[in-house]
């Protein structure tokens, strides 16, 4: 039997070819361009530069709406959505919430599973977007999210298109051409150092190969939590997980741990030196980024703000 609330779907109305193309190119005026924002008062050193992108600036509230729009769009133009199938993956919540608020103008249901200590708030944003939600184990994270979403795919083909954000290239492609061109034209072509976690390792790889497709010399640093368990979501500990397929390990010049009181440390000065209320993730990111442009001489260092603190209410009595 179909282990979904069945209840949540709501009857959805196929589009024509030429409304569905005019829908997709009015949902992508809001996914990308985001402006780059210059770290002034947390870091300063003569000769180098911090910036990070405003991610949280798109349609969804975050990073993954470009990783969601590219795979959405994809997917109609070689047939796998469309005709009622429905859209299903696995998301801790950023994902998912992009992929409803694209996808349902376009005449799509989504299925997500979630590991049941998501957020309750993420969780009552999809369901609020009409997001079918089917809860997996917390105790298994994101990868027994995954599992049960193959397990999906797997028994109903013909229901489900599994649009498998760890594995799907149009992820990191998203991000080769998107972010990666806006990052080297923002900076003014001077960026010589990328910063970044490693999530479904769509961000990291997409942009560390395009920046350095356009120049070799651009340094790709990733980011990963200290602690096999922590509580900054979005992030793997790559040794103790299921390694994403769009991982390419051979991007990386270096690698950098950053401990969970860290990003903490860092959410509470962005907000009184920079005015940001940062999310775990891209405090954490910043950190990364700070520990990198300390140990220059001269260059300048991007990374990327993945979402904003308004996802994450509950932690500001703990961390401020």
């Amino acid at each position: 039997m179909l282990a979904t609330n069945q209840t949540t779907r709501h009857v959805i109305t196929t589009l024509t070819r030429t409304e569905l193309a005019a829908t997709l190119q009015s949902a992508g005026r809001y996914v990308g361009n985001t402006p780059l924002f210059p770290i002034e008062r947390m870091f300063q050193k003569p000769g180098v530069k911090l910036f990070a992108k405003m991610e949280w600036q798109q349609i969804g509230g975050s990073l993954k709406a470009r990783a969601a729009f590219n795979i959405i769009s994809d997917a109609f133009k070689t047939g796998q959505l469309g005709n009622g199938r429905e859209l299903l993956d696995a998301s801790s919540g950023n994902t998912g919430i992009a992929y409803a608020s694209i996808a349902r103008s376009l005449g799509v249901s989504i299925t997500i599973c979630i590991p049941a200590n998501s957020r309750d708030s993420i969780k009552h944003a999809l369901r609020a977007l009409g997001v079918n939600l089917i809860e997996t184990s917390k105790f298994d994270s994101t990868d027994g999210a995954r599992e049960k979403a193959a397990e999906l795919a797997s028994d109903f083909p013909e229901l489900y298109f599994y649009a498998d954000q760890f594995s799907n290239p149009a992820n990191w492609k998203a991000h080769y051409y998107g972010t990666a061109q806006e990052i080297f034209l923002q900076s003014k072509r001077s960026v010589t150092h990328f910063v970044c976690s490693l999530g479904t390792c769509g961000t990291f790889t997409g942009t560390a190969r395009g920046l350095k497709a356009i120049d070799p010399s651009i340094k790709a640093i990733a980011l990963q939590p200290a602690e096999m368990s922590h509580p900054i979501e979005g992030w793997k500990h790559m040794s103790s997980c299921m390694i994403p397929k769009n991982f390419d390990p051979g991007l990386a010049d270096s690698e950098i741990e950053i401990e969970t009181w860290e990003a903490y440390a860092v959410m509470r000065q962005a907000s009184e030196e920079e005015g940001l209320l940062l999310s775990p993730s891209a405090a954490a990111n910043l950190a990364g980024a700070i520990h990198v442009a300390r140990e220059l001489e001269s260059g300048v260092v991007v990374t990327v703000f993945p979402d904003s603190i308004e996802r994450y209410q509950d932690l500001i009595p703990q961390v401020f």
